[in-house]
């Protein structure tokens, strides 16, 4: 029995340090440098493998807990497949939200997706672009809550 309590304790404790550390990401206002993508105003865009991608999200302003589009615009690559967008918060460890692209042009992909609420309150998110054949791309941009 003591043994278990000693974990239950352990596991407290390592959960509220997690959520704390993300909750002082939050509150301490250093977002300078980490965003790279102002996605409320314009598209976003990355060189890469001696091409470029573009990023962007609708409809604007994005918004955590709507429905949205997501598009990548690949020029001067060859993409081996279809990108696939996770969605997550930097520095925080969090479950699966991929968002599935389908080519609707040529070099041109789409998808729907939701960005989730923080409950931490933080309004921080990460899209990293995978390019099959080519590698990946990372955006860091703001969300919007109501």
């Amino acid at each position: 029995m003591k043994v278990c309590t000693c974990l239950v304790s352990s596991i407290f404790v390592l959960m509220f340090s997690v959520y704390s550390a993300g909750a002082a990401f939050a509150s301490d206002g250093k977002t300078e440098g980490i965003i790279n993508c102002d996605i409320q105003n314009q598209p976003c865009v990355r060189q890469v493998a001696g091409g470029r991608i573009t990023f962007d999200i609708r409809p604007k302003p994005v918004k955590a807990m709507a429905d949205l589009t997501f598009e990548v615009k690949a020029e001067g690559v060859n993409l081996s497949g279809p990108p696939v967008i996770d969605l997550g918060m930097p520095g925080m460890k969090m479950g699966p939200n991929q968002v599935k692209l389908k080519m609707t042009d040529t070099g041109l992909y789409q998808g729907t997706g939701i960005i989730v609420r923080c409950p931490s309150g933080r309004t921080l998110w990460q899209a990293t672009v995978h390019l099959p054949g080519i590698g990946d791309a990372e955006f860091v941009f703001d969300v919007v809550y109501d």
